[in-house]
């Protein structure tokens, strides 16, 4: 005899085996989550990530698409306000270089200037100074002729260097020249004469 298990009796035990553990769950606070994942579904791999090979060609078309025209003019528009930027700016740097090469060039010509004015000045000053002991000197020497008789200056004058016979009878009074000069030989006298007068024309003298 075989005996067959009734399923009646089964099925109720197994639905208050789930009932009494819904209702432990319920006095717990929560009711427990059941995930019901199927055996493929978690067996099944991870879509693989697109494989890392050239772009699509696309995407090369458009990286290597040549520019367009505007973006050409563009381009070169820029490009030529850059180098007469450039031109400008060297311009205004040569200009800055010459007006300062110039400057300096008129500071050291204002500065020559002025060290020949006054080299001028002190040669003016020179000069005058030596005119005038010059000038003391002949005077000197004229009083000392003045002093002498006039047979012993005539003497004296006889054999003296004409230019510097000239100097000292241009320079002598002449109540005091007139005595020695007759007491001259007349030949040294009338030559003496002919010199004094071509002195006294000349107009610087």
């Amino acid at each position: 005899m075989i005996v067959r298990p009734r399923l009646l009796p089964m099925a109720l035990l197994a639905m208050l085996t789930l009932l009494g553990v819904k209702l432990q769950a319920l006095r717990h606070g929560s009711a427990p989550s059941v995930a019901l994942v199927s055996p493929a579904v978690a067996s099944a791999p991870a879509p693989a990530p697109p494989p890392a090979g050239p772009p699509p060609p696309r995407q090369v078309a458009e990286a290597s698409a040549p520019p367009t025209p505007e973006a050409l003019a563009e381009r070169a528009v820029l490009e030529a306000l850059r180098a007469r930027r450039a031109e400008i700016e060297g311009r205004e740097a040569a200009l800055s270089q010459r007006e300062m090469l110039a400057a300096a060039v008129e500071r050291r010509l204002t500065g020559r200037l002025e060290e020949l004015a006054a080299l001028q000045q002190r040669l003016e000053a020179e000069a005058r100074s030596r005119d005038e002991r010059t000038e003391q000197g002949w005077r000197q020497m004229v009083r000392l002729y003045e002093g002498m008789r006039p047979r012993d200056a005539a003497g004296i004058f006889d054999d003296l260097d004409m230019p510097v016979l000239i100097q000292v009878v241009d320079r002598m009074r002449e109540n005091k020249a007139a005595p020695v000069l007759a007491a001259m030989r007349p030949e040294r006298a009338r030559l003496v004469t002919t010199e004094l007068a071509r002195h006294r024309a000349r107009p610087n003298d």
